[in-house]
């Protein structure tokens, strides 16, 4: 707010409406006012995406920046033993573990918890439902994928 008339004056030229103020790429416009140093620290305590074991790249929702969440697939999760963290290491995310469908089958903040106590009973509910997804006993030792068995590699398909 104190340097509103660096980043932001130079974009309000020829604005003549609240909806042509509200059209503004703020959060562009914010992030082209840090320093390469800022942007940097910014990108490491809080990351657009975070990878998961299936080797994709999932974007982090920071509208409740109290808790920051991460809505992904439950098999893109397999072999993950503690739940992923921002800001560095202090702020664990809520966890979004979605159906193969996308639909959520559980809110966590404690994954560990979750393969422990929570998964047998999702498992055993899904693996009906989506008989031609991965649904391992053992979640922690298990291969994460973002794949039907039938996609799957050969490399992993032995290892089910």
């Amino acid at each position: 707010a104190a340097s509103l008339e660096h980043w932001l004056q130079p974009h309000l030229a020829g604005l003549s409406s609240v909806r042509a103020l509200q059209s503004l790429p703020l959060h562009t416009l914010l992030i082209g006012a840090l320093t390469w140093e800022q942007r940097r620290l910014l990108d490491r305590l809080a990351p657009e995406t975070v990878s998961v074991p299936s080797g994709s790249k999932i974007h982090v929702d920071y509208a409740d920046p109290e808790t920051p969440s991460l809505a992904v697939r439950l098999q893109e999760m397999f072999g993950l033993q503690e739940t992923p963290k921002v800001l560095g290491g202090a702020v664990p995310l809520t966890l979004h573990l979605l159906s193969p469908a996308r639909r959520p089958v559980q809110v966590t903040k404690d994954l560990a918890s979750f393969w422990k106590e929570g998964y047998a009973d999702v498992r055993k509910e899904l693996r009906g439902r989506y008989k031609k997804h991965y649904w391992p006993e053992d979640p922690f030792e298990a291969v994460a994928t973002s794949k039907t068995k039938k996609g799957m590699s050969r490399e992993h398909k032995s290892m089910l």
